[in-house]
């Protein structure tokens, strides 16, 4: 019988599938047993603090000679043990979150934050969107906990959309969102600031907006009523399931935006969203905001609207640049006479 070369084709993706996933598997028990010993290490050089650094030094050293293959046991790493043990005495939080993460984002969760809470809510995002160290250390310095978790944010999700969508809407929110990757130029325009974002910032953008966020389109048309209207920026989010529906203004907010924006969530809602989607929710980014007045703006819409800020890198202003010290001057200015 002649081997059927589709059917082949197919059960060799299977087995590649099938191989790829026990290697995941392997790979992700394999840095739960090391992040767990890790922490047990940590406990058994704290419970034997009185030793001094000797005890640390001495166990490098005899590791080393034990195992003169085996990274990951320096004196500088079990430091990092004793200070992961130290920062974690809930046993049950080790093993259902940080037993997950790679050992560098233990490091980077220790090394930059002193509160357990901001901690433990990072590492589960960092699980849930699987963060690379690098971004895991570029949103502790942005303060997403703050933008995000902690937020005094200004929406009407509670009030227009049904749980649990309204609280994971919510939680999906930052204020301010930062764009600093586009720089904050004298007199730039929105439009600007959505070619940027839509353009060749659309990874950071998508970074910056959160898990889920799929681009639909910029200066997306609409046909009403024989008129022609264009969203700024559209998306589709695959964990909401949903139209986002995103207006950006390069100025201070004013109510007349968020009708705007309610007309377009409308429009989405009958001509784009399909059986099975959630309502369409909309975020105003905007300059700047007053509370109060985006509170009673939000207040007898009837669209699901979040009104954030955003923020773009700030640079120095022409005039100072001049001023500062270049790297030469400042090399220059630090050498010092040979004796």
């Amino acid at each position: 019988m002649l081997m059927n070369t589709q059917e082949y084709l197919s059960i060799v993706d299977n087995i590649k599938t099938q191989i790829a996933s026990a290697q995941q598997r392997a790979l992700a028990s394999a840095n739960r047993e090391l992040v767990a010993l890790y922490w047990k290490i940590g406990i058994v050089i704290n419970e034997r603090k009185t030793w001094g650094n000797k005890l640390i030094v001495n166990l490098a050293r005899d590791i080393h000679t034990s195992f003169p293959n085996l990274r990951g046991f320096s004196e500088r790493n079990l430091k990092y043990m004793a200070k992961f043990a130290i920062s974690y005495g809930d046993t049950e939080i080790v093993q259902q979150v940080l037993h997950n993460l790679p050992w560098r984002h233990n490091i980077t969760l220790i090394d930059k934050l002193d509160d357990e809470e901001q901690r433990i809510w990072y590492a589960k995002q960092s699980l849930e969107n699987g963060w690379s160290s690098n971004v895991l250390d570029m949103q502790i310095d942005s303060e997403l906990y703050k933008r995000q978790a902690i937020a005094d944010k200004t929406t009407n999700f509670k009030d227009r959309l049904p749980a649990p969508q309204s609280d994971m809407a919510q939680q999906a929110l930052k204020d301010p969102y930062i764009f600093d990757f586009i720089e904050a130029r004298k007199g730039i325009m929105e439009r600007e600031i959505e070619t940027e974002l839509a353009g060749k910032h659309i990874t950071e953008f998508l970074l910056e907006l959160g898990a889920g966020f799929a681009f639909v389109g910029r200066q997306y048309h609409l046909e009403i009523g024989n008129t022609d209207f264009y969203i700024d920026l559209l998306f589709y989010n695959l964990k909401l399931k949903c139209y986002v529906v995103i207006e950006l203004k390069a100025k201070e907010f004013k109510p007349e935006y968020a009708g705007k924006l309610n007309f377009y969530i409308s429009a989405v809602d009958d001509l784009l969203r399909k059986e099975g989607d959630n309502p369409t929710i909309g975020i105003l980014l905007c300059k700047r905001k007053n509370k109060l007045i985006a509170e009673y703006a939000l207040k007898d819409i009837n669209k699901p609207i979040s009104v954030n800020e955003f923020k773009l890198l700030e640079t120095l202003p022409e005039e100072y640049e001049n001023i500062l010290p270049t790297a030469e001057d400042i090399e220059n200015r630090l050498k010092l006479p040979l004796e």
